[in-house]
C-alpha cells in the first residue's frame, strides 16, 4: 500500500529480544564467558544468547552453553527472568532484553571460548566479586547457587 503524498511511514515498534542465560556450576565454581559482542562486550557474563524461532527456552540455554563454551550440563531449575535495559551514553534506551536464567550442573567438557565468547572458564564464588559483573548477573549467580543447593 502506497503512502499518500506528504505522509511518513509509521516507525517500527520496538520489541524486546528474548534471551537465555545459564548458571552452570561445577562443584561450587561457576562458568563465565568474556563477551565478544555487545551488549557488555569484553565483560564477564553468563553463557547465553538469543532464543531462536521454534526453540524452547531450555533447549536454547543448553545450545548456547555448548556453542559458547563446549560444556554440557543438566538443567536443574529456573532461577529468574530479568529485564536487561541497556542505554547509550546519552541515557536513551539502546536495547531491551528479556533474559530467562536457568541453573545447571556441569556434566562434561573443559570450557573454551567459542562462538560469541572470547574466553570461558570456571570461577570460584569469591572470585566473581572481583570481576565487575553487572549487578543482575551477580545476583542471578547467587540465586543459582541457592537453587543448586536445594536440588541435591
Amino acid at each position: 500500500m502506497a503512502l499518500a503524498k506528504g505522509m511518513r511511514p509509521e516507525p517500527s515498534p520496538q520489541i524486546p529480544k528474548v534471551g537465555v542465560g545459564i548458571v552452570c556450576l561445577r562443584g561450587q565454581d561457576v562458568l563465565l564467558i568474556r563477551r565478544a559482542k555487545p551488549p557488555k562486550q569484553g565483560e564477564w557474563s553468563l553463557p547465553g544468547g538469543r532464543l531462536e524461532w521454534g526453540e524452547t527456552l531450555q533447549a536454547a540455554a543448553l545450545r548456547e552453553l555448548r556453542e559458547e563454551t563446549g560444556v554440557s550440563a543438566k538443567l536443574t531449575g529456573l532461577i529468574d527472568v530479568v529485564d536487561g535495559l541497556f542505554r547509550d551514553g546519552q541515557g536513551a534506551l539502546r536495547d531491551h532484553y528479556v533474559l530467562v536464567d536457568y541453573a545447571a550442573r556441569w556434566l562434561s567438557g573443559e570450557p573454551i571460548g567459542a562462538s560469541d565468547a572470547l574466553e570461558a572458564r570456571f570461577f570460584s564464588l569469591e572470585a566473581i566479586d572481583e570481576l565487575g559483573l553487572w549487578a543482575e548477573t551477580a545476583r542471578v549467580i547467587r540465586a543459582g547457587v541457592a537453587t543448586q543447593a536445594l536440588s541435591y
